[in-house]
């Protein structure tokens, strides 16, 4: 079965799941102006066909959330890109990682609990296999997020 492209209707779902994804499909089916089994039945499609890839927790500002993050450019060696990426997907305070464009040939999002921690990170991922050399900015605040 081929893929549908997502109509009006699936990306205002998708914005109000942004939004608070705990929002029961009663209440999204009524902001919608469709039943709760409609709603059901979009989200069912969206999961299947990957464009919804899975819900998540975001912790206020009052939770338990790591306190110093940062971005990481990471030239890599081509020959242990493989090697490279598997490492990072082993370390828990990755929170992403995503190729780019430019200089730099990766950046990886980190979040740790503090100045310590972020650079007891910052030093394992430049011993990573494949990482040839970083260059790190620490996040200061938040001036805008969206999930």
């Amino acid at each position: 079965m081929a893929k549908r492209s997502l109509d009006d209707t699936d990306r205002k779902l998708i914005s109000l799941l942004r939004g608070n994804a705990r929002t029961p499909t009663a209440a999204l089916g009524r902001q919608l102006s469709l039943s709760r089994s409609a709603v059901q039945e979009r989200l069912k499609r969206l999961e299947r066909d990957g464009i919804i890839a899975g819900y998540t927790l975001v912790v206020g500002k009052d939770g338990e959330a790591p306190g110093v993050g940062a971005h990481v450019l990471l030239s890599v060696d081509p020959k242990g890109h493989d090697q490279a990426v598997a490492a990072l997907k082993k370390l828990p305070e990755v929170q992403s990682a995503y190729t780019v464009s430019g200089s730099f040939d990766a950046v990886a999002i980190v979040s740790a609990s503090n100045a310590a921690h972020l650079d007891e990170i910052l030093t394992r991922i430049g011993h990573l296999p494949g990482v040839q050399r970083t260059t790190s900015s620490i996040l200061l605040s938040t001036l805008v997020e969206r999930h």
